[in-house]
């Protein structure tokens, strides 16, 4: 069990009660529910667990093949953020976990907006992440990309990081399992099971400096029999405005869900899970409400240890509701999905994968600017992989591609191969060439002038790119891992502004770019003693990208992207002794050199801290974030802020 209260805070600072709020009533209602089905059979939960280096090693991962394979001898530039090194970290928030891989690009804009990706390509810095759109992220399974930009708006992505299992962050195209958008990276977030996750945890977190944060959460896990486990949980934050004045960093939200997991037998699992949450977040003039309710149900059958049957099906509804005086807006999104993967051998030395899939999403808006207001945007695909190995142990090859069928192009084909030589145990060089596409949003093909033009009167086709990656993954001793990759990407048909002189509006929305970017990935662990790790990274990114027709204006490359061309991550995880530790987490980014009227933004290194102290149950610890500076820019056109929490955890 964990628990968090509010360390005691100066006299000058504004008193604040431990419970209050919508947080009240979660809390009410959970505790209702928990205590009078717990009685005597309430189950403690284990501590947190701290992992050694051939542990973090021996992790098992699932992106690559969608599959359980060692961490170590996969064929991709892949890194694991496991629960360990979230817990360790001063990350409050999903966004702020994935600073923890070293091969992502991560820019906070406010206190809601994020713009993420991998290999660069992170949209128009003004825009806080929503037009990076070339990186595919999943929960469980389910996408969270959104047809309006075609990103991923993090504001509405909250989860317990404590019932984080682990984080996968694969660079690189995955468009063959994963189909349209995994084009320069996938993120794979996976939560631990109800069987995982049982007991009490009610936790609280409070800011403690002018970036005032509350954080109440509250978890309970429980069996009803010997094979059915269940957890539900409510969640309630609340961001104030970091300085006199500024309000777009006022954001609140309160969210609720459960997870059930069955398990009728040894060759069969089903899981059924569900959210629910509302919000609001103050942005510029516009006040912006958000709502949205999933359900997801998961069904594996395992026919042998080699051969299974997967089937997942969710349904997915959101809304994003915008008062502004001028012009209010709403956008609303369901999305229904069904999955089937079958693995099966084929001899000894091979194993073919295959799945299929139709997800049927419809929006519905009253955005004047988007013709037709309400769409729907059936897709189906299907896939197929073959994993050879042609010397046990030693000499893997994995070919396969996946064919869709979208609303905006039709058909489209994503084939790749990679080659995997492990020559000793711990050493993994690996080769893979793939091809990806990322398939028009409602922005690129719909947006319409005020008299009625289309932006993109030509139709816009799929952004398409050709990876080429090299890589190799060793341990050169017990106590010390690396993992190298480089690649080489050619892009064609990437999205342009356009001018156009006989339009009321002279700019159109178009495919009227190439590029090419290339780079490499650094990552280590290191056990330096039994009380002390270290793991990190280093990138280093570069693109180009150029007009293929004369009309484009010179503000797109900056549209598509502005990114670090150097950046550095450092974790450190001690022990100074059995019940005191000190965490630190330095990132070094690169200056965004953007192209005017965009605005660039130096560089800037951040350092973050945890300093915690442990009793048999019970834990307290402060977490500063961004100490270095009183603020800093990383995106868009907000100061970033140095704040500290404080934090009570008790585990039993």
């Amino acid at each position: 069990m964990a628990y968090h209260c509010k360390i005691a805070q100066p006299i000058s600072m504004r008193y604040r009660l431990l419970f209050y709020g919508p947080s009240t009533i979660i809390l009410t209602l959970l505790s209702t529910l928990i205590f009078a089905q717990a009685g005597d059979s309430l189950l403690p939960s284990s501590k947190l667990k701290k992992l050694s280096l051939e542990e973090l090693m021996n992790i098992e991962v699932t992106s690559l093949s969608m599959q359980p394979e060692k961490l170590t001898e996969v064929a991709s530039a892949i890194q694991v953020i496991a629960n360990e090194d979230i817990q360790r970290s001063s990350a409050l928030s999903l966004p702020q976990a994935l600073e923890l891989a070293p091969n992502l690009q991560i820019a906070q804009a406010n206190s809601h907006s994020f713009s993420i990706t991998a290999r660069g390509f992170s949209g128009l810095p003004s825009s806080g992440g929503e037009l990076s759109n070339k990186l595919l992220v999943m929960i469980d399974g389910r996408s969270i990309y959104s047809p309006l930009f075609g990103g991923v708006f993090w504001d509405v992505q909250n989860l317990m990081l404590e019932d984080l299992d682990r984080v996968e962050v694969v660079s690189g195209p995955g468009g063959t399992l994963w189909g349209a958008n995994a084009v320069n990276g996938v993120i794979n977030i996976q939560t631990k099971s109800a069987r995982e996750t049982q007991g009490l945890c009610v936790s609280q977190e409070a800011g403690m400096t002018s970036a005032l944060q509350d954080i109440t959460e509250m978890r309970y896990g429980g069996k009803i029999s010997d094979n059915l486990y269940f957890r539900i949980y409510g969640q309630y934050f609340d961001q104030e405005r970091s300085s006199p004045g500024d309000t777009v960093n006022r954001y609140n939200m309160a969210q609720g869900g459960f997870r059930m997991d069955y398990y009728p037998s040894k060759a069969n699992t089903f899981n059924l899970q569900g959210d629910i949450y509302s919000g609001s977040e103050n942005d510029l003039s516009n006040l912006t409400h958000t709502t949205g309710q999933n359900i997801m149900a998961h069904f594996t059958h395992h026919f042998s240890d080699q051969s299974n049957l997967t089937v997942k099906v969710y349904s997915d509804y959101t809304t994003r509701d915008v008062a502004n005086a001028a012009k209010p807006s709403n956008y609303n999104v369901s999305t229904n999905d069904i999955d089937i993967q079958y693995r099966l051998p084929i001899g000894q030395r091979q194993s073919i994968l295959m799945g299929a899939g139709y997800s049927y999403v419809q929006d519905m808006t009253n955005i004047q600017a988007l013709n037709p207001e309400n769409l729907p945007m059936p897709e189906a695909s299907g896939f197929i992989q073959d994993e050879i190995t042609f010397v046990p142990a030693l000499l893997k090859l994995t070919i396969g591609s996946k064919l869709l069928h979208d609303v905006f192009t039709g058909y489209e084909v994503q084939p790749s191969a990679r080659l995997a030589l492990t020559p000793k145990k711990g050493h993994t060089l690996w080769a893979s060439i793939s091809r990806a596409v990322r398939t028009p949003s409602r922005f690129d093909e719909d947006l319409i002038e005020p008299t009625g033009q289309s932006l993109s009167p030509y139709g816009f086709v799929s952004e398409k790119v050709n990876a080429y990656e090299l890589g190799y993954r060793l341990r050169l001793m017990e106590n010390l891992s690396f993992s190298f990759s480089a690649f080489f990407n050619q892009y064609f048909d990437l999205r342009s502004l356009n001018s156009d002189t006989s339009k009321i509006t002279p700019t159109l929305i178009e495919n009227g770019q190439d590029a090419e970017s290339w780079g490499f990935e650094f990552s280590g662990n290191y056990q330096a003693t039994n009380w002390w790790r270290l793991r990190g990274g280093y990138t280093f990114l570069r693109k180009n990208i150029w007009a293929t027709i004369p009309s484009v204006l010179p503000i797109s490359p900056s549209f598509e992207g502005v990114d670090p061309e150097n950046q550095f991550m450092l974790q450190s995880i001690m022990d100074l002794s059995k019940n005191f530790s000190l965490d630190l987490m330095g990132r070094y980014v690169g200056e965004l050199n953007a192209i005017a009227p965009v605005s660039s933004s130096p560089t800037y290194f951040t350092l973050n801290a945890r300093l915690a102290k442990r009793f048999t149950h019970l834990e307290f610890s402060v977490i500063g974030q961004n100490l270095l500076s009183a603020q800093h820019f990383e995106t868009g056109n907000y100061p970033i802020h140095r704040s500290v929490y404080g934090k009570i955890t008790y585990r039993f």
